[in-house]
C-alpha cells in the first residue's frame, strides 16, 4: 500500500509540469517507455546500469563497483517512470528522444543519455 501512495503522489500531473525539457525534446508515450525498458537494461554513458524487469522489479548498478539499488518500478499513464527504492527513497523520471538519442530526465533537471 505504501508503494501505491508514493507511486501516485510522484507521478501527479504537478510534476509533469517540471521536467527541464529541451528545445528539439520529443517525451516518450507509456507504449514507447515500456518498449524501451521492459525486460531491458538501460546502460548509461558513465557505465551505470538500470535493469527493469517484467515483473516491475528494478535495480541500478554504480559503475566502478559502486554497488546496487534496488527497488520496484511503474510506468504512469504519461510515460513518467517510478521508482520506490527499498531504503524508502524514491524519484521517477520522463524519457525523451532529442536528435535520434534517448535520454532520461530527473525531476532535479538532470539528463542523462541513454548509450545506443
Amino acid at each position: 500500500m505504501r508503494l501505491i501512495l508514493l507511486l501516485g503522489l510522484l507521478a501527479t500531473p504537478t510534476f509533469a509540469n517540471d521536467w527541464a525539457v529541451r528545445r528539439g525534446d520529443a517525451p516518450l508515450d507509456r507504449g514507447a517507455v515500456t518498449a524501451l525498458i521492459e525486460g531491458r537494461t538501460l546502460t548509461f554513458f558513465d557505465d551505470g546500469q538500470s535493469r527493469f524487469s517484467v515483473g516491475g522489479a528494478y535495480s541500478y548498478t554504480y559503475a566502478n563497483g559502486g554497488g546496487t539499488a534496488f527497488g520496484r518500478y511503474e510506468v504512469g499513464a504519461d510515460g513518467t517512470v517510478c521508482i520506490a527504492f527499498r531504503n524508502g527513497f524514491g524519484r521517477c523520471d520522463r524519457y525523451v528522444e532529442n536528435g535520434g538519442r534517448v535520454v532520461m530526465l530527473t525531476e532535479k533537471g538532470e539528463r542523462f543519455p541513454i548509450r545506443p
